[in-house]
């Protein structure tokens, strides 16, 4: 006898065998069942999902020797005449090949005649866009009103390309490509049923590469069957269809979140000694990290029984989840670009390296920062500083080493901002705000006022230093403000200075983002921020804010960009209260998040002390940078209208010609008639 593949040989016959598409399912047997029937049915989907094999349960069930049923009984003449496809008034046309009006008209003409053994004549039209115009416009009359006998069934794989004309006249479903999980239920009968052994692991990989088509996933279970010799093992399925052993992604990953290059060449040349496809290693490698997000957010998203949940789950809680959506938008992408890479293995490599030079640049500031401030460990000012940060919480000690700070306690996930008296290198540098307050206290050698005289340069100095990109410790300025603050210092009124700018840290305003902030790590401004801030005035040194010019101007020059820059362009000033100030908003939306931070950071740079920053939501009383240039450029629009209009070649075009100035065309800068 002659060998009956699989997907013809287990081919539904019935809508109870019909698998995954319950909503089709459902509105015809409730159509068939009141007996409601449309003359004309139209299915889409992509292949392999049920089109024919529902057009032929269709037939049976409306031909039927027992009546229409849904139900049709599989036995009878005309329900097994159909599945062997030589019913006489069941008629399979295909489109690709009878795409013309001549065929169309001849099927038609046919149509007028009572059927010869049925109930009813059915056409089933398969690829039906690929009709021509002319042969849609002929079955137009036809399709809208057929005679009673006769019932139209139509397939596509692309609806788009039928006139609405014609779908306005059928009754339309939309097939749904297959679950994964309803193609291994269905293979796991099927191989059952035919007595092959098998694993469920490589169900699923054939389940995988039928991409939702049911026929696809039975043809290729054929071919593994032949290709296994009758034993359908993960490793013989892996072998036929090429695919990547998602072993091999679980430990590409481990080595990108270890950062070890060699590693990952390791597992590259792997996969070209097998002979795998790297785009196809970028779409799995894809496909995990999306599994890994989806349990970071959904511990419960997946199976146990799944042979990756454990390493599945081990990443999820390792890997970063902003680390994890950068992998994934590095695969996405460089899926398209080994079409111009030289090969397939260099543009795989370079993702790998993409991925891993932009995961290290997030920690690429904290690790240059240790050097730097191993370097500063010597320095009294720094190791004054470190000790009064931990009076809180330890005994008051003056001790010689660089300790941690409150502020230095949020994770490296946490918004941050700069700390004032911190370099962009990360060494800790005394402030004007913390070398003052120090320097004003009486010693028993020095009277209160020459020290006070003797503190005010060497904290300026301190200051100005800073502020610089580039500021090391120097052989001119450092010893000053060390002088100033290691030995002298008054260690009661260091704690309360430091006590209460912890207590600021603790207890942020609510409208904040609610995490604790690093004055520790803020990223160092680049060379056009630095350009930009060099213009602003000299802050006052002094344990109040004094603007050098109005709030407008001034916060129109603060190195900032983006969402800060916003904020600090349309705040309004309301007031000030010592190292407090009070900034009007119109959104609540810009007085929270980092860019909120930022511009605390900015401002506490260029104080050189802690400043806290309050919001206050209200309407906008133009008093912001963003309404000054609003109104400038209002004005230079009203100046630049004026000047057309009042210009006499304009005028004379007016008056003589009827000419007119199109509203909204001048631009000022432009002449424009």
């Amino acid at each position: 006898m002659t060998y009956l593949v699989l997907a013809r040989k287990w081919r539904p016959r019935s809508f109870d065998t019909l698998v995954g598409q319950d909503h089709v399912v459902r509105a015809l047997t409730h159509a068939l069942t009141t007996q409601r029937l449309h003359h004309a049915w139209l299915f889409t989907g992509t292949r392999g999902v049920g089109k024919t094999t529902l057009s032929r349960i269709l037939a049976k069930a409306l031909n039927c020797e027992t009546g229409i049923t849904a139900s049709p009984c599989g036995v009878c003449q005309a329900c097994t005449q159909i599945d062997e496809g030589r019913f006489v008034d069941y008629l399979e046309l295909d489109a690709a090949s009878n795409r013309g009006v001549e065929e169309m008209t001849q099927l038609l003409e046919q149509a007028v005649y009572s059927p010869s053994v049925g109930r009813f004549k059915v056409y089933m039209i398969d690829e039906v866009h690929m009709l021509t115009g002319h042969a849609f416009n002929a079955m137009l009359k036809t399709l809208e009103e057929p005679p009673a006998h006769v019932k139209f069934i139509l397939a596509t794989t692309d609806p788009q390309k039928i006139p609405v004309t014609v779908l306005s006249r059928c009754l339309q479903f939309n097939l749904k490509q297959m679950p994964g999980d309803a193609i291994v239920g269905h293979l796991e009968q099927v191989l059952g049923a035919e007595e092959i052994p098998f694993e469920v692991p490589a169900l699923r990989l054939l389940g995988q590469a039928a991409s939702g088509s049911m026929r696809d996933a039975l043809s290729l279970t054929d071919q593994a069957i032949a290709y296994s010799a009758g034993n359908l093992t993960e490793e013989s399925v892996r072998g036929m269809l090429g695919t990547i052993d998602q072993r091999h992604l679980v430990r590409l990953l481990d080595a990108l979140q270890a950062g070890e290059a060699s590693a990952v060449l390791e597992i590259a040349d792997e996969l070209a000694t097998r002979g795998l496809s790297y785009r196809a290693a970028l779409a799995d490698l894809a496909i995990l990290l999306s599994r890994v997000a989806i349990v970071q957010r959904v511990a419960q998203a997946i199976d146990d029984a799944d042979p990756l949940a454990v390493d599945i789950k081990r990443l999820a809680s390792s890997l970063q989840p902003d680390a994890v959506q950068l992998f994934y938008t590095v695969a996405v992408h460089s899926r398209s670009e080994l079409a111009i890479a030289p090969d397939e293995y260099a543009g795989f490599v370079m993702a790998c390296l993409r991925m891993l030079s932009l995961a290290g640049a997030a920690g690429g500031a904290k690790q240059q920062a240790a050097p730097v401030i191993a370097q500063a460990a010597n320095t009294p000012s720094t190791a004054a500083i470190g000790a009064a940060a931990q009076n809180k919480q330890t005994t008051p000690t003056n001790t010689s080493t660089p300790s941690e700070t409150p502020a230095m306690r949020s994770g490296p996930t946490q918004p941050t901002t700069a700390r004032a008296g911190v370099s962009q290198a990360g060494t800790a540098q005394p402030s004007a705000a913390q070398a003052q307050p120090s320097a004003a206290k009486p010693s028993a050698a020095q009277p209160n006022s020459a020290q006070s005289s003797a503190a005010q340069p060497s904290a300026a100095h301190a200051q100005s230093s800073t502020r610089s990109p580039s500021a090391a410790p120097s052989s001119t300025s450092q010893p000053n403000a060390v002088a100033t603050v290691a030995p002298s210092v008054n260690q009661q009124s260091e704690d309360s200075d430091v006590e209460s700018e912890s207590s600021y840290l603790e207890h942020e305003p609510e409208y904040f983002s609610g995490n604790d902030i690093d004055y520790g790590s803020e990223p160092v401004f680049d060379q056009a921020d630095d350009a930009q801030f060099a213009q602003a005035p000299a802050a006052p040194v002094s344990d109040t804010i004094i603007l050098p010019e109005p709030w407008a101007a001034f916060s129109a020059k603060l190195p900032l960009s983006g969402m800060a820059a916003q904020l600090a362009r349309q705040s309004e000033w309301v007031a000030v209260s010592g190292r407090a100030i009070t900034l009007r908003v119109a959104s609540k939306a810009l007085a929270v998040g980092a860019h909120a931070d930022r511009l605390r950071a900015v401002l506490t740079e260029y104080f050189g002390f802690v400043v806290q920053v309050h919001f206050e939501i209200g309407a906008a009383q133009g008093q912001s940078a963003h309404a000054v240039d609003l109104a400038a450029q209002a004005a230079r629009q009203q100046a630049a209208e004026h000047s057309v209009t009042s210009d006499p070649f304009v005028q004379a075009l007016v008056k003589d010609f009827g000419a007119h100035v199109v509203p909204g065309s001048i631009r000022p800068g432009h002449a424009a008639l």
